[in-house]
């Protein structure tokens, strides 16, 4: 479920509040990136490829932005995957043109089961967004093997075959797979990683749903946390361990394989599980894995410190194309849980505190690729709407561009609709440097120092565009 960018313009959108620049200024490095990346103000390389990761939308909670910012804040950082736990119409909307990969879920088992109903969901919550939407997958049911309901499990694979049907029946199938993600506790054991078996009790759901998933060709999808492991017995998991941080490693006395994070070995554990069932033909992604950055007195290890490191070691590790032990030719394939912090999620504290922003489009932590250190950022500071206080931001951004040449500036709602010509060199450091007529600009379109606006740009071919709003 790779992304793959069809589209001949790149485009970046940042709705953000922001003070302008000074108008007295004839150069200047233009400021659109959001302080969001890393410690030195998330400047992205010229070659930037898109992050090889996902992310849960989640949105349970009565605070969140619109999905117009989500998708303009998820394409500021490059993230191509996206699930969520609906088929929300606003947010697939949002998305339309993107290209960011969408997963969507459906839980509403027993009613799927039917096949009228199957198809009467798939047309009205898959067949219309696409192909502007990339839905790629639609996971049926979340963790139910690991619940308690008997009539969801008894329910799982009916579902999934009634939903897989509705997509055939529809032509979709060849652009949309059906799966399940499941909690790692269908696992009896899980370690040594080799020593991986399902749960007895599970078999008899196991056993047909993965010779179904291998014939579809269609992943097996795990949400595993090592932080509930190492929240369970502190005094035992190693947190260096479960962080990705330097540390011996466990070997593995079955496979002669030592393992240096917990993550990768419960991959490998489920792996072994499904070898033992028969099957080899199915690949294992994570479809939810993170860290709180806060949590009850009692769930140790609920730490901005612990998750900006749990994070940031492991999307370093998705980046660089990084295998398991036991498949290291197979990329780890990971959707991190979660993008916002949901104030209304219930139980332990720690559960409304797992996203990487708040709501207000501020990280909770920085995020630094290619080697950034990490370390909390305020909430109180917005990066995300024009409703909200201005961030701060670095006056630098790097883009896939021209080594020279004129972009078009564009504006409105200030002085009128303004269109001028602007040069630009590409500095040293791969930054945008615009140069003659760019003071012109900024005095002919009337803004000042402290207006809030919005930036557009994008590429196509040799052109580049600005277009700038006032919020």
């Amino acid at each position: 479920m790779r992304a793959r960018d069809d589209a001949p313009m790149e485009r970046r959108m940042i709705a953000a509040g922001r003070r302008f620049f000074d108008s007295s200024s004839s150069l200047l490095l233009l400021c659109l990136l959001l302080s969001l990346l890393s410690a030195n103000n998330g400047i992205v390389s010229a070659a930037t490829a898109p992050l090889k990761f996902g992310i849960n939308y989640g949105q349970i909670a009565n605070n969140l932005p619109h999905p117009a910012q989500v998708s303009g804040l998820l394409r500021s950082l490059n993230v191509n995957r996206v699930k969520l736990y609906d088929a929300d119409p606003a947010v697939l909307t949002a998305f339309a043109g993107t290209g960011v990969e969408f997963t969507i879920s459906n839980g509403d088992l027993l009613n799927m089961s039917d096949a009228r109903n199957a198809r009467a969901w798939v047309a009205q919550n898959v067949q219309p967004f696409l192909p502007d939407t990339r839905i790629t997958c639609v996971i049926l049911g979340n963790e139910v093997l690991s619940g308690t309901d008997a009539s969801a499990m008894q329910s799982l694979l009916p579902a999934m075959q009634a939903v897989h049907q509705a997509l055939v029946d529809l032509g979709l199938d060849d652009q949309v797979n059906v799966s399940t993600s499941q909690s790692v506790n269908v696992l009896a054991s899980s370690y040594p990683p080799s020593a991986g078996a399902f749960r007895e009790d599970l078999a008899q759901y196991m056993r047909p749903l993965l010779d179904f998933l291998a014939e579809l060709g269609s992943p097996f999808l795990i949400n595993a946390y090592p932080f509930f492991a190492y929240k369970a017995s502190p005094g035992s998991v190693s947190l260096p361990y479960v962080l990705f941080e330097p540390n011996p490693g466990a070997h593995d006395p079955g496979t002669n394989l030592t393992y240096d994070n917990m993550l990768y070995a419960q991959i490998d554990a489920v792996y072994a599980a499904m070898e033992a069932m028969g099957h080899k033909d199915i690949a294992v992604r994570i479809s939810e894995t993170g860290w709180p950055s806060a949590g009850d007195a009692d769930e140790v290890g609920a730490t901005v410190q612990n998750a900006a490191t749990y994070n940031g070691n492991l999307m370093k590790r998705v980046a660089a194309g990084q295998g398991t032990p036991l498949r290291p030719d197979v990329p780890v394939d990971v959707l991190v849980f979660a993008l916002f912090n949901e104030n209304m999620k219930q139980g332990q504290a720690s559960e409304r505190n797992y996203g990487l922003f708040y709501p207000n489009g501020t990280s909770v932590y920085d995020l630094g690729f290619g080697g950034a250190s990490f370390g909390p950022s305020s909430p109180t500071a917005s990066g995300f709407s024009s409703s909200s206080k201005p961030t701060k931001m670095s006056p630098r951004i790097r883009i896939v561009a021209p080594s020279s040449g004129v972009l078009k500036m564009e504006t409105s709602d200030k002085n009128g609709y303004q269109l001028m010509e602007v040069s630009y060199h590409i500095d040293f450091d791969g930054c945008i440097n615009l140069t003659t007529g760019w003071k012109e600009f900024v005095a002919e379109s009337g803004f000042e120092d402290g207006d809030v606006v919005m930036v557009m740009f994008s590429r196509e071919d040799d052109s580049l565009t600005f277009r700038i709003y006032v919020l």
